[in-house]
């Protein structure tokens, strides 16, 4: 399989700092570490604090499917992710 880049575009509906401090967590952590995913980069829009951008990179289809879980989907609904408002894209 391809390593494929992720990027993660979406609102917040809490502080960054507090959607960071989930992202940051070891669950997440685990949970990424089992998927075989590296996040690159994370952070907020500098002009807009409800902005957040995360960059990932694995093996292809691998960060979407993770996102797409529904068992995953309160974990990131519960740090403040607004899930509809996330555009995703993806380069190799």
């Amino acid at each position: 399989m391809s390593l494929e880049t992720t990027v993660f575009t979406f609102k917040i509906s809490v502080p960054y700092e507090e959607w960071a401090a989930v992202y940051d967590s070891e669950e997440n952590i685990q949970m990424m570490k089992e998927t075989g995913m590296t996040c690159l980069y994370k952070g907020v829009n500098k002009d807009d604090p409800t902005s957040v951008i995360v960059i990932e990179q694995g093996e292809e289809g691998k960060a979407i499917a993770m996102f797409k879980d529904p068992e995953v989907k309160p974990l990131i609904e519960s740090a403040g992710h607004i899930y509809d408002s996330t555009v995703i894209s993806s380069y190799f």
